[in-house]
């Protein structure tokens, strides 16, 4: 049985009515000794309930019966439903983001007591995909980093990984097409996104940009900061590699090369800042989908992804669409790509509002079905949250 806490404590003590200056004309400065008992206090409390939260997500466990490993604890749409509340009940003064981010390290460290989730993502250590791991599944899950886009599908497929993050669109420079391709092929089912504000920036070793005649980062690097470089690097030879961290992981070996890659790049790999931000567009994100082997119930706030093979006739993608909008089902995103196997068809990707086993979706998907279109429900999963 978990520890009782008492929860009854305010969290701090009612304010009290300002004190001001014999002569009435301020108010009296605080006793910064008083400030920091209050303190003092406030951080036992959060701890004690922190611990009280970690005991009953513990017998969560126990209530589900022995499972076959982390995997089956972790329940995405649960998570979504309390981070939401969160949102829901903030009044400040800390932002909704702050908040999120507070409340998914505490459940990261609640899931991990059972074990650590091993989570695959585009490696190097310090991508941007590391970043999207962390946000949403916390620093308490175990990220593996891998060589690309295609073993993040392998090791998740085959078990290595319980869940792979992959980058799937970017917000100026649209999808990322080796992702769309390998859905086309592979059994894995998405049960999550994540969207990450993205600031690129120069780095090298010696953060002399006079000393810069080659740059490494990834094409959408280079594409995403194409402006600035033509204004202030416009000789400097552009080097496409893997991924940025790899980028800076090779930019550390010469004071003549730079890196494309985000701040934590920096910290990893020693090197210093030249310049930043330096994407061309302020609102600069870019878009990552959790891949996973199971399918999630709804969480309330849901968006879904189809894969959908039309036969060659004349109406066929209408025949498709209208059941949807017919049902006021929103589209966020139609994207067509050739299909492997049959040549000069296309399968179409296309996100909808809405959750696979619930109406008006789940009867628009039995409607398309029943003309003989081919229609694979890649995933279900919750809205990404901040």
């Amino acid at each position: 049985m978990a520890k009782k806490t008492d929860i009854k404590k305010p969290i701090a003590k009612k304010a009290a009515k300002p004190q001001v200056d014999a002569a009435g004309k301020g108010e009296l400065k605080p006793d910064l000794a008083e400030v920091r008992t209050q303190i003092d206090g406030i951080d036992r409390r959060i701890q004690e309930l922190i611990a009280e939260r970690a005991q009953w997500a513990h017998q969560v466990g126990k209530a589900k019966g022995k499972l076959a490993a982390a995997v089956d604890y972790y329940r995405p749409e649960r998570e979504a439903q309390v981070l939401r509340k969160v949102v829901d009940r903030n009044d400040g003064p800390l932002s909704d983001e702050v908040l999120v981010r507070l409340f998914r390290e505490v459940m990261s460290a609640c899931l991990a007591q059972q074990e650590p989730l091993k989570i695959g993502y585009l490696g190097p250590e310090g991508t941007f995909s590391q970043q999207a791991v962390h946000k949403h599944f916390g620093h308490s899950a175990h990220g593996l980093p891998l060589a690309s886009i295609e073993e993040v599908f392998q090791e998740v497929a085959a078990g290595n990984a319980d869940f792979g993050v992959v980058p799937v669109e970017n917000s100026g420079q649209g999808t990322i097409q080796v992702t769309l391709d390998l859905f086309l092929t592979s059994p894995l089912k998405i049960c999550g996104e994540v969207e990450l504000r993205v600031h690129q920036h120069l780095l090298s070793r010696s953060g002399r940009i006079e000393d810069i005649e080659r740059i490494y980062a990834h094409p959408q690097a280079f594409a995403q900061t194409g402006g600035w470089l033509r204004t202030h690097l416009p000789k400097a030879e552009k080097v496409p590699v893997s991924s940025n961290a790899e980028g800076a992981r090779r930019a550390r070996n010469a004071d003549d090369s730079a890196a494309i890659a985000g701040e934590s790049a920096a910290h990893v790999y020693g090197l210093k800042k030249i310049a930043g931000p330096i994407e061309d567009r302020s609102d600069n994100t870019t878009r990552f989908l959790v891949l996973g082997r199971e399918s999630f119930p709804s969480s309330g706030h849901d968006r879904t992804s189809l894969l959908v093979f039309i036969r060659d006739r004349p109406g066929a993608l209408y025949g498709v669409l209208e059941p949807l909008a017919r049902r006021g089902i929103s589209m966020n995103r139609i994207e067509s790509r050739p299909a492997h196997g049959h040549l000069w068809q296309y399968a179409f990707f296309i996100d909808v509002a809405g959750h696979r086993d619930e109406s008006p979706l789940k009867d628009a998907l039995d409607e398309i079905a029943d003309k003989g279109d081919e229609v694979r429900v890649l995933g279900s999963y919750p809205v990404a949250i901040l």
